[in-house]
């Protein structure tokens, strides 16, 4: 039903091939699944006798969230950046589509795959750690209870032995991992992971009328303003891909404001004097 839902959604058409090949399903099979979608949604297809194609309706309202814009923009960067197979994705026939490059940080298999068991265990590991303030790698005992992506590499959140604090490991800077037996560390204590913020956005307030207007559009505000949750211990990933780590008068270079930086400001101080 949602790949029935989503082909007529974003490509207007669907026949009984496309359900067969997809589903690897009989042409009896494709015919009643097709029917019962008409159950579900009458308005929603028609079909073309010329062309031997059911159509989206003129009043087609998408039945499921796979349907959305955001899915299927989500969907397509996926596909086209190899992280979805071609016969993973309901897209059919994918409009042409070019991404900003990145460099892939290279991740172990075996460190992502010993973390996720380390979590899922709920045990302490010990890690050989290459880390941006020692020439050479060191060993902790750190112990993982989440991940987390900063837009551009992952982390594992962990308890460190070592520090006595929680912090964040880059899982690229991993070199080794070990079993290092049962943890008595508890989420529940990572008090910076466990702190939801609220950042509100607003246009930068030297802006033009017509240029804020813009950046409402761009940044989906309504009233001028939109808020985002936000851990405390990935606020300050946030405010660099916002661009929002130091404040610049320059509406040009910074087009947009956080109106609650008073409010966020000591737990801004607090991450800096953690780190």
């Amino acid at each position: 039903m949602q790949f029935i839902d989503f082909r007529l959604r974003w490509e207007g058409r669907l026949n009984r091939t496309d359900l067969i090949e997809h589903f690897n399903i009989s042409m009896p099979q494709a015919s009643l699944d097709i029917s019962r979608y008409l159950e579900l949604a009458p308005n929603n297809l028609g079909y073309d006798r010329s062309s031997r194609t059911y159509v989206a309706g003129a009043n087609f309202e998408p039945l499921f969230p796979r349907s959305t814009a955001r899915r299927y923009l989500a969907e397509l960067h996926a596909k086209a950046t190899g992280l979805l197979e071609p016969g993973a994705s309901f897209i059919g026939h994918a409009p042409p589509m070019e991404a900003a490059p990145s460099p892939w940080r290279a991740v172990s298999d075996e460190v992502v795959h010993a973390v996720v068991r380390a979590i899922q265990n709920k045990v302490a590991v010990t890690i050989t750690y290459q880390s941006m303030t020692s020439v050479e790698a060191g060993s902790r005992r750190i112990s993982p209870h989440a991940l987390g992506f900063d837009g551009f590499r992952w982390h594992v959140r962990a308890y460190c032995h070592k520090r006595e604090r929680f912090s964040d490991f880059v899982l690229a800077r991993i070199l080794n991992l070990e079993d290092a037996g049962p943890s008595s560390v508890h989420a529940s204590a990572d008090i910076f992971w466990n702190t939801i913020l609220t950042l509100v956005l607003v246009p930068h307030p030297k802006l033009t009328a017509a240029k804020k207007r813009a950046i409402e559009l761009d940044y989906g505000m309504e009233d001028g303003r939109v808020a985002l949750e936000c851990r405390q211990a990935f606020l300050y990933y946030t405010l660099r891909r916002l661009g929002l780590h130091a404040e610049t008068p320059d509406p040009i270079a910074q087009q947009i404001s956080l109106s609650n930086r008073a409010e966020l400001q000591p737990y801004i101080d607090a991450l800096s004097a953690s780190s």
